[in-house]
């Protein structure tokens, strides 16, 4: 089924076939993207294919030092015609939200997308007003050690279903795309595979999607461990138990599996819990110590 998107996918972003499946995973279990990289890897252009692919209304907001929640949300301007307040929305009201370099901006306008990414909605002036569907935000953030970033509080990057590096392309890659064509003239070509009409139909059918009760038991299992492991000051909370379970619910859907296998949990496990734990600064812990922390843990 989605060989033909993989297919038009592969030709913009070279060799990075894993990332782009789990933010199509993402989109599937209409959950929110956080893209973490070094300038220039392709995250932006990763948010743009994604849009096209799915002939989605696309808006993109440049994250300041001095933004302002406005300048997100929208604004209630006085009309002199009507002797009355009237909203004009900000950039939040599209289909694909790119907040890019989120990490740039202070903590009180990161704070506008938190209602937006849990309620699909917008509350300005006491009146709420409901988001374009589908929804979905896909950060971009710099480092955090790169000269003025803001780190990202932790109700924020909850809200996020998963985080992504892209990183380096090998060497062969990295050729190809040196004396290949501008990836955004590649990007002009795209076509949309699916309709936003079939995407909903997909996404309904995620849901619809098995998981035994050995799985529940395996996904419950990780949660557990999180919460007693002395690597961890906070374990993974309920949230990020139910963002596994759609997550890989999707991942089996992308696979064409009626049934959440163990390996479809092992895919998108790092993307999932590595942004939702929180170890002791002073202890220098590599994500693949904190992965492996979780290898002990097999189905029943």
């Amino acid at each position: 089924m989605f060989s033909p998107l993989l297919k038009q996918a592969n030709t913009i972003i070279i060799g990075k076939e894993h990332q782009i499946k789990l933010a199509l995973c993402c989109l599937l279990s209409r959950g929110h993207l956080l893209i973490e990289d070094l300038p220039g890897m392709g995250k932006t252009t990763l948010v743009h294919l994604l849009a096209k692919l799915f002939g989605l209304e696309f808006s993109r907001i440049q994250f300041t030092s001095d933004m302002l929640p406005a300048d997100i949300i929208g604004v209630s301007i006085f009309d002199k015609n009507t002797d009355d307040f009237k909203f004009k929305p900000g950039p939040i009201f599209s289909q694909v939200v790119l907040a890019d370099e989120i990490n740039r901006t202070t903590a009180k306008t990161q704070s506008a997308l938190l209602e937006a990414m849990e309620e699909k909605q917008i509350t300005v002036d006491g009146k709420t007003y409901p988001l374009q569907q589908p929804f979905f935000v896909i950060a971009t953030q710099n480092p955090q050690n790169q000269t003025g970033t803001f780190a990202l509080p932790e109700s924020q990057l909850d809200r996020f279903l998963m985080r992504l590096h892209l990183g380096y392309p090998d060497r062969k890659t990295e050729r190809e795309i040196l004396s290949g064509a501008d990836r955004r003239d590649l990007l002009e070509n795209i076509k949309a595979v699916f309709s936003i009409q079939e995407l909903v139909t997909m996404q309904n059918q995620v849901k619809q999607i098995h998981v035994s009760n050995p799985i529940l038991d395996y996904i419950q299992n990780i949660l557990h461990l999180s919460r007693s492991s002395n690597l961890f000051i906070t374990g993974l909370s309920p949230r990020a138990g139910l963002a596994l379970v759609i997550a890989s619910k999707a991942w089996a859907f992308i696979h064409q599996r009626q049934m959440v296998i163990p390996d479809d949990i092992n895919a998108v496990l790092p993307a999932i819990i590595l942004h939702r734990l929180k170890t002791d600064e002073q202890t220098k812990i590599s994500k693949q110590q904190i992965l492996t922390e979780f290898e002990t843990i097999h189905v029943s």
